[in-house]
């Protein structure tokens, strides 16, 4: 394994891509994105067109079907957006740092949650509030389209 074998085309054949820009969407901002012609729906479609890899963290898919949503409005979602990225024990171990960090502000454990799932695999974070997120800067978070 991992040895060239004679006969065999080398793996890595060809100009390699750059990274795809992975960008995880806040619930905030995946709910007004469903709302035609607004800015999260216009930042939207450009990521798309632009070929970047949308997730979303189980936390905030949770969140989202929370709703009040429209199952069509669920199956599009579902159709542009990885599959939700799993709450891991090392996750709750870095949101519980954030959190009392962030000095343990009322509400915003979920936001600490998605913040560590989106810091654990790279991807900035989209939201329609960005101010909730400003806070885990300094963990390295990078809020998309800022």
């Amino acid at each position: 394994m991992g040895r060239a074998r004679p006969g065999r085309a080398p793996r890595d054949v060809g100009p390699r891509r750059a990274p795809r820009t992975v960008i995880h969407l806040d619930t905030s901002f995946l709910i007004r994105a469903l709302a035609r012609g607004s800015v999260e729906d216009r930042r939207l479609r450009g990521w798309l067109a632009a070929g970047a890899q949308l997730g979303i963290s189980a936390v905030s898919w949770a969140e989202f079907l929370c709703g009040p949503v429209e199952p069509a409005h669920v199956a599009l979602v579902a159709r542009i957006v990885d599959d939700p990225l799993a709450f891991t024990a090392s996750d709750a171990a870095l949101a519980a740092r954030l959190f009392n960090h962030a000095g343990r502000r009322r509400g915003s454990l979920a936001d600490c949650m998605i913040a560590a799932g989106a810091l654990r695999v790279g991807a900035s974070l989209a939201t329609a509030d960005p101010s909730d997120f400003r806070r885990f800067a300094g963990a390295g978070l990078k809020i998309a389209a800022e």
